[in-house]
This record gives C-alpha cells, structure tokens and sequence, in this order.
C-alpha cells in the first residue's frame, strides 16, 4: 500500500484507522508527551520513540534505540484498539523523521496496513484540521498476530564483516541518513565519536522532502535512488544513521518510489562507534 497518506486522505478515511502521535526529540525526551498534551489530532494516540519505538538493548541489538521487543509492540498496539485490520497512521512535526521509524516497525512485524501523514502536523494544520487535547480512548481491545517480518535487517556482525570485505559495492551499499557534517565528523551531537561506518555514503534524509515539508514526487525519489544505485538492485541497499530512527526516512522514500526490498542496521552509528575494535 501507499506508505504516505495526505491530509485530505486522512480526513476522508473510514472504517478500522488509528491515528498515532510520535512527535520526539532526541534532546528532550519529554518533548513529545508535553506536545501531544497541548494538541494533537482528533483521537490520536501516543507513543514514546524511547519508551516504545525501542527497546532492550542486546549482543545484536544495540545503539541509542534498540529494537523494541516484537510481542511488546504488538501488544501496545491491542491496547490501543488495533488489529489484524487496523490501519495505523503515524505523524510528527519534523517531516516524517518518528513516523517512518513506526512505519518501519509496523512493518517489521508484518503489519502492513500502516502510513505515515504527509507534511506531518504542519500539513494537517495547513488543511484546515483541528487539534484537541482529549486522551486517546480505545473503543475495544485489540490484537495484532504473528506474522513474518516484511523488513530486511543487518546487524552488527554483517556490517563488521562487510566493512572487513572492504566495503565491498557486490555485497551492498550502506547508506547514511544523517546531516553531512555528522556524517563527515564535524559535530556529533549524541554520540561520544564523530564520523561515519568505514565505506557508508551519504544521503541526508532531507533530500527526500520538498521545502514545504512534504515528501518529494516519487518519479523524482526514484530517478535519485536509481542514480545512486548505479544499475543495482534496491534489495542491495543497508540503510544506516545514528541509532536506526532517521535511516526508515530513506527506507520509506525508497518504498514510495517504488524501490522496495532495502534494510536497516538498526544499531547504526551509535552501536558502531561503541566498539572497541571498530575501524575507523
């Protein structure tokens, strides 16, 4: 299905919808809670990128936000009514950064009925759609099943190896989703070492959005892809970043391109630079 939906779209969806509040900031992380207390859409849930979008950190599953456990998410999501046939529809302030990272994980256990609002907050304001402060109040009980994954992953071990292999094109292509000077080592607001994954290129999440916040046509997101691709295929692509939140905004432009099939190393930067015997 379509991974982005509009404003207009939102306001005419009928039927089994959960509209999912995940504004965040990695600098304040009671950011998102205060905001959804001052406004947010009509009968929107929320939920913490820290407490919820993540999880324990473990051997293959580490970095800044860990996955979170897959029973746990399922679980939240049946308190918050969802089901089988739910449509989850995730949005932030800041262009779709925290709700492709739902989407992701949506998706990644086999879910996929599941959409990100385009231009965010912005854009349903923009539309003319109200906001309220009234707590999300599931109208039943729900349950989501056990599914097989929908979404790629790498960990820690298949990076090292790929990095040892000399970063080799034939195996993949990493791709870092962060601001260039992160990426080049110039500041590192989060992370205790600057720089990037030995061999990793850069495509700052901010090339898949227009300058009025919303996601770029997906005819031009696939001829940028396709360039950086060179003839490979998009199922060769690992996507990486600080701690796997900003990488999903890649994954998700490539899916409305057209180019799905991509993974993520969740652990990204924050897990990498944590190694004693990472290659610098």
């Amino acid at each position: 299905m379509n991974p982005l939906v509009s404003p207009a779209g939102l306001m005419a969806e009928e039927g089994d919808v959960i509209v999912v509040d995940v504004r965040h900031s990695l600098s304040d992380p009671l950011f998102g809670i205060r905001a959804y207390a001052e406004g947010h859409l009509p009968e929107a849930a929320f939920l913490s990128v820290d407490e919820e979008l993540s999880g324990p950190a473990g051997p293959r599953n580490g970095g800044r936000h860990p996955l979170p456990l897959a029973d746990a998410l399922r679980r939240r999501l049946g308190e918050l009514g969802g089901t089988d046939e739910t449509l989850f529809i995730a949005y932030d302030d800041v262009g779709g950064l925290y709700a492709a990272r739902f989407w992701w994980l949506l998706r990644w256990i086999g879910h996929d009925r599941v959409a990100v609002l385009d231009g965010g907050l912005q854009a349903w304001r923009s539309a003319g759609g109200v906001l309220s402060t009234n707590d999300h109040k599931p109208a039943r009980k729900g349950h989501l099943s056990i599914r097989p994954t929908l979404c790629p992953t790498w960990d820690i071990d298949m990076v090292q190896a790929w990095a040892a292999a000399g970063s080799a094109p034939e195996i993949a292509i990493l791709l870092d989703a962060r601001a260039e000077s992160r990426y080049r080592g110039e500041e590192e607001p989060f992370d205790p070492v600057a720089g990037h994954i030995p061999g990793a290129q850069n495509r700052p999440l901010s090339r898949n959005l227009t300058p009025e916040g919303y996601f770029k046509d997906r005819s031009v997101l696939r001829d940028e892809y396709e360039a950086l691709l060179q003839g490979d295929d998009a199922s060769s692509v690992v996507h990486t970043c600080g701690s796997g939140i900003s990488a999903c905004h890649n994954l998700l432009a490539m899916e409305y391109a057209g180019l799905p099939g991509s993974a993520l190393y969740n652990g990204s930067w924050s897990e990498w630079c944590s190694l004693p015997l990472r290659q610098d």
